[in-house]
């Protein structure tokens, strides 16, 4: 690791004295640790890795003794676990510290997706959770880790918090991860190091209350606010949350934390209920996390009409009862037209959510995108096959080795067993869907998408 800043390191000094600076120093210049988290949603007859270690924050998690190649396990493409820093996985603790059930969420800065695919293990299956990224390439990523994770009542968007706004009370929860000077990275990214300045500091300060002042109107009085940075320093944490309580109405809900567990509290003196991961305390990067409960009414914005369904007697409308046949509990879903020739279905539950939304952000999906129409042939799209809610029986299955799986996820031709049956196929690994072929006998087409074959041997 580089050479850390001399004024990050006075910083440290000041706020955690300089004994606890210099262990904070010493653990930064040591190897991360490396953890996964696994999704209930798709359970494996086997160990994903051997001599794993809990993390005490989260049922899911995971810490590994050492950093395998997870390019190269089938499993992870399938969406069984996610590869997740340890410390972000506390949000789990925040959503069990509030005193409702939330129906619907905002992951506002959301990519690539890690604290997304938590909340949507946390949330009732029933609850809509919408996963947001402003920068469209990193939007892109975050649609393909949810589309792994596999649960249906998902809409990913490309906005800003101010895109939002006017969707007045709508979220129960808003979860803001919001840029940050990065301190609490700074083992596994050089660059953060490199980048790091009081200028930068000053700088995330302002974005991150432009983020949460931005989407407040969205949060409904009574609902919870979710801050968290991966920073050490006070004006982006303490002081942040401070202002965000005086100035726009909240008070800060405290979140049951065993001392064992080593988190560590207000750096200030104030004894503010906060949360911070120090490295030399905690087995995982830099974190911090406040929970706040939204006790102040919004100003009111003017309402804008959502956008209604008018797919009608369109060719691919006609094509909706063929797919409903795909899915399981096929009455619980709104088959709906994204485009001229695409099918796409949510939970019926979110639909007017989902049209409520259309009118302000640019979404990039919503539920399970399921086929295309060409002609009078509908083709099922790649989410359907990694979705849960995709019915066993719709397409037959074919088992592939490890060696047969990485050459389907490399987009590599597969051979197929002589009799396997014709047409389109879901493919799998340890019994985990993978995506789709073509079988036409002489060959298989392979179906998995093109811009996310792994590209290593």
């Amino acid at each position: 690791m580089p050479i850390l800043p001399p004024l990050f390191c006075q910083q440290m000094a000041d706020i955690l004295g300089p004994a606890q600076a210099q262990a904070l120093a010493e653990a930064l210049d040591t190897a991360p640790a490396v953890s996964i988290r696994r999704n209930p949603f798709k359970p494996t007859a086997e160990d994903l890795y051997a001599d794993t270690q809990p993390v005490p924050w989260c049922a899911t998690g995971a810490y590994l003794p050492n950093r395998p190649s997870f390019t190269s396990n089938p499993l992870l493409h399938a969406g069984a676990f996610y590869v997740q820093e340890a410390a972000s996985m506390f949000i789990e603790q925040a959503y069990r510290a509030m005193d409702i059930v939330p129906q619907r969420v905002l992951d506002l800065c959301a990519a690539p997706g890690g604290k997304s695919t938590l909340w949507r293990t946390l949330l009732p299956d029933d609850a809509l959770l919408v996963a947001n990224e402003p920068l469209r390439q990193r939007a892109q990523i975050l649609a393909e880790n949810l589309t792994k994770w596999g649960h249906p009542g998902v809409i990913v968007t490309n906005a800003y918090g101010a895109d939002f706004a006017r969707l007045e009370g709508c979220f129960d929860v808003v979860a803001t991860d919001v840029p940050c000077s990065g301190e609490g990275m700074f083992r596994k990214d050089e660059g953060a190091v490199s980048q790091w300045s009081p200028g930068l500091v000053e700088q995330c300060v302002r974005t991150g209350w432009e983020i949460v002042s931005d989407v407040w109107p969205a949060l409904r009085t009574g609902g919870y606010l979710v801050y968290s940075t991966c920073t050490f320093n006070r004006e982006e944490d303490e002081h942040q949350v401070a202002r965000i309580c005086s100035e726009l109405g909240a008070e800060l809900v405290a979140i049951p934390t065993p001392e064992e567990w080593g988190v560590q509290g207000d750096t200030t003196g104030e004894e503010q209920a906060v949360y911070h991961f120090f490295p030399h305390r905690t087995r995982g990067e830099g974190f911090f996390l406040a929970l706040l409960r939204k006790t102040a009414e919004s100003p009111s914005a003017s309402p804008r009409r959502a956008k209604r369904d008018r797919q009608g007697n369109s060719p691919v409308a006609k094509g909706a009862k063929a797919a409903s046949a795909w899915l399981s509990e096929s009455a619980r879903y709104k088959i709906f037209a994204t485009g001229p020739d695409s099918l796409s279905a949510i939970p019926e539950v979110h639909y007017e959510t989902m049209l409520r939304l259309s009118a302000h952000v640019r979404m990039l999906q919503a539920g399970i995108t399921l086929a295309v129409q060409k002609g009078h042939k509908l083709i099922p799209e790649h989410a359907l096959a990694l979705s849960t809610a995709c019915a066993p029986e719709a397409f037959p299955r074919q088992e592939l080795d490890l060696e047969t799986a990485l050459c389907y996820l490399r987009r590599e031709t597969i051979v197929l067993p002589a009799d396997a049956p014709r047409g389109y196929m879901v493919v799998t690994f340890k019994g985990l869907p993978l995506g789709f072929v073509n079988n036409l006998g002489n060959r298989a087409n392979n179906m998995y998408p093109n811009e996310w074959r792994i590209r290593t041997r």
